[in-house]
Order: structure tokens, then sequence, then C-alpha cells
């Protein structure tokens, strides 16, 4: 594979899987330095999957990945992830400060600091809660803390060491409209100061219109990349599921069904119409 020239992500061929079990396979993708990626897609199709893979949390399955211009274990240092589920019990009674220094330079709750690293980590700690919003949050626990609020400090806790790479495994789930609002205007204003690329992954395209730059849909085990008009297309999801799919249009609205009539789980994915984008597609 050729230099990634700038590109944050750049794939060839790339299998992810999970175990033995393929997920996706033939992805070709060229996302450059400074995008937000909405990642769409069926349950299953993948999207946490990937998402992890890149974060190097889960090993490639074959073909050929670079992220930030090396391999995902050589980039992680530099790469955020906010996962879609945090585990039972994670939160504890944990401020919000200390949730969010529990991930500065993967100490892990090192439990002897000097002076200098404990100035260093509530420096470092203090502006990412700054950068996500979230600085009036910081003696709040976290089980206090309401949807929008807690994804705030998730955000805050993977921005906490330096990264270019900021990935979101489905940040609007479980948010009221005005909280989503407020995420994504969180991701566009660090996408903005800070030159981040995102990846974020949701069910809902409509959500993420006002803010990405394209489109990442996977289906059938495949994958594609472009605009929204690009991939938001009869054809390109007729391909992708590997049966007839439609793609209907109504008061400013897309609706994805089969060609044949809705279907539920399909359905779900809608957007309004989207005009400017002008990235070319990249076949998976």
């Amino acid at each position: 594979m050729t230099e990634s020239d700038g590109a944050a992500v750049l794939a060839r061929g790339l299998r992810v899987a999970r175990g033995a079990r393929a997920v996706v396979e033939g992805l070709d993708l060229r996302i450059e330095s400074g995008q937000i990626v909405g990642v769409f897609g069926s349950n299953g199709a993948g999207k946490t999957t990937l998402l992890q893979t890149l974060a190097a949390l889960l090993p490639g399955g074959g073909g050929e990945l670079q992220v930030l211009g090396g391999s995902p274990l050589e980039a992680r240092r530099h790469i955020g992830y906010v996962a879609q589920v945090v585990p039972d019990g994670a939160h504890a009674r944990l401020r919000a400060r200390d949730f969010v220094a529990s991930a500065w330079q993967a100490e892990r709750w090192r439990p002897l600091l000097g002076a200098a690293r404990r100035r260093s980590r509530e420096q470092a700690v203090r502006q990412a809660l700054q950068a996500s919003s979230a600085e009036h949050l910081a003696e709040r626990g976290m089980d206090s803390l309401s949807g929008g609020e807690r994804q705030r400090v998730c955000i805050a806790q993977a921005l906490v060491n330096p990264v270019r790479l900021l990935l979101l495994d489905e940040p609007l789930a479980n948010l009221d409209p005005r909280a989503q609002l407020g995420v994504l205007e969180l991701v566009r204003r660090l996408r903005d100061l800070q030159r981040l690329t995102v990846l974020l992954s949701a069910h809902d395209i409509n959500s993420l219109l006002p803010v990405m730059d394209r489109v990442l849909y996977l289906a059938g085990g495949r994958g594609r990349l472009g605009s929204v008009d690009q991939i938001i297309d009869d054809a390109v999801l007729s391909a992708l599921y590997g049966v007839p799919m439609a793609v209907a249009r109504h008061d400013g609205y897309r609706f994805i069904h089969p060609a044949g009539g809705f279907m539920a789980e399909q359905a779900g994915h809608c957007e309004h119409d989207h005009h400017g984008a002008h990235d070319t597609e990249h076949r998976g």
C-alpha cells in the first residue's frame, strides 16, 4: 500500500473480524485528516467491530490498514475511543474528574505519582474537560450525570491524552434531541479547533447530516464510503445488501427499505436531503 499522504485512515481489501468470524470483507477506505465520517448499518453489520479494529482493540483480520500513517498498534496512543456501552460498575462512585484522569497516559490508577506528574495529569484533565464543555461537571459523581453529561465526560476521557483520531460508537444512543444536538455541536467544534478526524457510528443518518462530511455504510459484509448522495442510492445499497433496495423520499427525508416493501430493521435508517458533498466513492 502506498503512503497515506495525509490520510487519517487508509485501507485496502481490509477484512474486519471478531474472532474467527469475518464481519466485513474487502473494505477499501481513504478518510482524509479532519473529516467527520458517519458509520451506518443495521445491527450486526460491523460498525463496532470496525471502530475497535481501527482503535487496535481488535486485531485486523487481513488486508492492509494504516491509521495515522502507521499500524493501528503504532497509532493507538493518538486515538481516542468512546465505547457504546460502559461495563456495569465502571463508574462506581467516581467523580467526573477522576474518571477522566484514569485514562491519562494509560496510568489506570497508578497509586504513587510525583508532584510534577500529578500537576501534569491535573492540567490534562482540566483541559480535556474544558474541550468537551464539561468542566462544570468535574466534581459531580458519574452516577449522578444525565446521559448527555456522561457522554461529554466520556469524550473528555478520550481526549485526556493528545489524540488525532476520535472514534465514537453510538454517541447519540438513548439521548434526547437536545442532548444529541449538544454532542454533535461538540464533535464539530473539536474537529474545527483541534483538527481531529472523527468517525462516529449511528443508526439514524438523519441526525448526523449537519456535521458529517462523508458516509460509510456497512451491509452484507461489505462497505462503501462516499458522499450522502453517492451512498444513499438504490443501486449502491442493493449491491451492498445483495437484494433489491430502494430509497423512498418524502417531505425532505429518505427512507431505506427493500424494494418490495418496508422492513423494520432497515427502515430505521432515514435522512434529510443533503447536497453539496463532492467526495468520490470508494468501493469496499
